[in-house]
């Protein structure tokens, strides 16, 4: 889902996470820890439009009840990681889609049992323009293309 940052802090006792409530479009924002304070300050997030995995459980992260992953791309050495960022166009809670794959999305409880995870993320990348796809076929909203802040290329998406 496309989503926007509303509020954003450091978690107390992780060093590497951030803590973030994320307006997706629904009554109240989800709150999603982040683990991308090496590369982001909280000023970087307030404000940000994300892409957000919306059907996973909630569980705890360090504490943190954690609802969610914003979706970012990575190189290979993790020296970079950057957001897929969603079409300017695009509205809050809007489902992020893939050409070909329109069915429903699969439940949380679908998610964690049959590990989609494990079987989605290997094939998620962006391609050499930046754009994050899924086995080849762009992730889209509103009337355009996911595209990861800055054009990081051929870089993994989780």
């Amino acid at each position: 889902r496309v989503g926007q940052i509303v509020e954003a802090w450091e978690h107390e006792e992780a060093d590497k996470l951030f803590c973030e409530k994320i307006d997706v479009g629904e009554d109240e924002p989800r709150q999603i820890a982040s683990g991308l304070r090496a590369y982001y300050k909280v000023d970087d997030l307030v404000g940000r439009r994300v892409c957000v995995l919306a059907n996973l459980k909630k569980r705890k992260l360090v504490g943190f009840p954690s609802h969610g992953m914003v979706l970012c791309a990575s190189t290979e050495d993790g020296s970079s990681v950057v957001f897929v960022d969603p079409p300017a166009d695009a509205a809050i809670g809007e489902r992020v889609m893939c050409d070909g794959y329109d069915g429903e999305p699969a439940s949380e409880n679908q998610v964690g049992k049959k590990k989609i995870l494990d079987k989605v993320f290997p094939d998620l990348r962006t391609d050499s323009d930046g754009v994050a796809a899924y086995k080849g076929v762009a992730l889209t909203a509103g009337s355009g293309k996911c595209i990861a802040q800055g054009g990081l290329a051929d870089a993994q998406v989780s």
